[in-house]
């Protein structure tokens, strides 16, 4: 049976089908990096499964490739392509809670704000992305590093269960009963395995949390990272903050005359009782001067939305990842070297914290395996201008060549280039050849490779 045409497509989706004939096509396909300039034959915005499935198979008929955009976030841009297919899931964004089973529902085109503001209405939450723009879906099948983790374990530890459209265009249900082999390489295995329609996560109670960000003298820097490195290893798992470099921002709990001056960043996440969350940062404070912070009592989904506006659609993008067992005194000095030299205000560094219950899940257990790291590190280079290109991905380059022989081979996969296809088996450790097997079983013919691709 031949391919439908377009005018065929139109008749058979409910959503709307975009190209470049159509009005709205310029907006339709730009992605959140601007760096990422592609034309697809099409763009479809499903409104159900059954238009998913009907763009799966659009697409395998007619042999072009497929690219599925939930957040849009993908740094590599893997949410478009050129004379290709694009699924844009953005129509398709709901929650629905369930506070008596402390579970949620929800469509995979929700960023992770939606997600919280349909949670937090019941004093509820799981672990999420640090940027409230973010989608649950990108986010989740990659791992899903967030505040929570320490407490919770990272988002696809949270995932109970997961409707998804595979490559032959079949709707099935992946959990611990059913399509068990899919379910684990959904857990940390990327977008290679189906379009994942819809997601049903696991809650806990969190409604306040205390923390926020703080600033340092770069001349503290080396000694919050120390602190950091030795509080971390046993602090309480309602703890989830972290330490990073920062251009500050123009904002108001900032002195005007240290805008735009690189700083020391601390952001910190206390999910226990706030009168503890105020103590535990008191030994913080001790380490250093603060040069300006915002920290206390506030919603979680306020803290999730902190750095939204340092990062809206539009930037360009360049970021690379690294895991780490520990945070040694030579990654420290490679960080002092690299970290204050950011390109732009919007650029950052974050050094996550990913041991507490995130240990407590085995390697094996999910795809991914780095169960063993205490600390994800992200180097996000993103600017305005197209003009500080070559300036920006130097200095992410630089500064992961200075941190990769103290860090393990392997990065997380939501945070890398896309350069860095050469990674993935590293990135998977023990478990790439499980997940090749499952890959070939669910899309031998490599469908769905618009991606960190664990090819068949």
């Amino acid at each position: 049976m031949s391919a439908p045409t377009i005018e065929g497509l139109r008749e058979l989706v409910r959503g709307a089908v975009i190209t470049r004939d159509d009005e709205g096509y310029q907006e339709a396909r730009r992605v959140y990096n601007a760096m990422i300039d592609r034309y697809p034959l099409v763009v479809i915005r499903p409104v159900n499964v059954g238009d998913v499935m009907t763009a799966v198979d659009f697409a395998r008929g007619r042999g072009v490739d497929l690219a599925v955009r939930g957040g849009a976030h993908s740094v590599p841009g893997s949410g478009t392509c050129d004379d290709g297919v694009v699924i844009d899931l953005s129509a398709m964004r709901g929650v629905r809670v369930d506070p008596t089973s402390r579970t949620a529902r929800a469509e995979a085109g929700a960023t992770w704000g939606d997600f919280n503001a349909a949670t937090h209405a019941f004093g509820l939450a799981t672990t999420g992305g640090i940027i409230s723009t973010t989608g649950i879906a990108g986010l989740t099948l990659g791992g899903g590093i967030g505040y929570l983790d320490r407490g919770f374990g990272l988002s696809c530890d949270n995932l109970v269960s997961a409707d998804v459209v595979t490559a032959d265009g079949r709707f099935l249900i992946a959990s611990e009963r059913e399509n068990e082999d899919l379910f684990w390489a959904l857990r940390g295995g990327g977008g290679n395995f189906g379009v994942v329609v819809s997601f049903e996560f696991r809650l806990h109670p969190v409604a306040e949390i205390y923390g926020g960000p703080m600033f340092f003298e770069l001349a503290a820097a080396a000694d919050v990272m120390r602190f950091y490195r030795e509080f971390i290893a046993d602090a309480p798992e309602t703890f989830g903050g972290f330490p990073g470099f920062q251009i500050a921002p123009p904002l108001p709990f900032i002195p005007p005359e240290r805008h735009g001056e690189p700083l020391a960043l601390f952001v910190s996440c206390w999910a226990g009782r706030l009168d503890e969350g105020e103590q535990v940062l008191k030994r913080l404070r001790q380490v250093a001067p603060v040069v300006a912070e915002l920290v206390g009592p506030l919603p979680y989904p306020a803290l999730n939305t902190a750095f939204d506006a340092l990062v809206p659609p539009g930037l360009q993008h360049y970021w690379k990842a690294a895991f780490a067992v520990d945070l040694t005194d030579e990654a420290i000095t490679a960080h002092l070297a690299h970290g204050p030299n950011l390109p732009a205000v919007n650029s950052t560094v974050h050094i996550y914290p990913i041991n507490g219950a995130c240990h407590r899940v085995a390697p094996e257990d999910t795809a991914f395996a780095y169960r063993d790291a205490n600390f994800a590190t992200v180097i996000a280079g993103m600017w305005p201008d197209p003009a500080v290109n070559d300036e920006g991905i130097r200095w992410v380059r630089d500064y992961y060549a200075a941190i990769a022989p103290h860090s393990e081979e392997g990065g997380y996969v939501n945070f890398m280039a896309g350069d860095e296809q050469d990674r993935v088996r590293p990135s998977y450790k023990g478990n790439y050849d499980r997940l090749r097997e499952i890959k070939r079983r669910y899309d031998p013919d490599n469908l769905f490779h618009l991606n960190q691709n664990i090819k068949p």
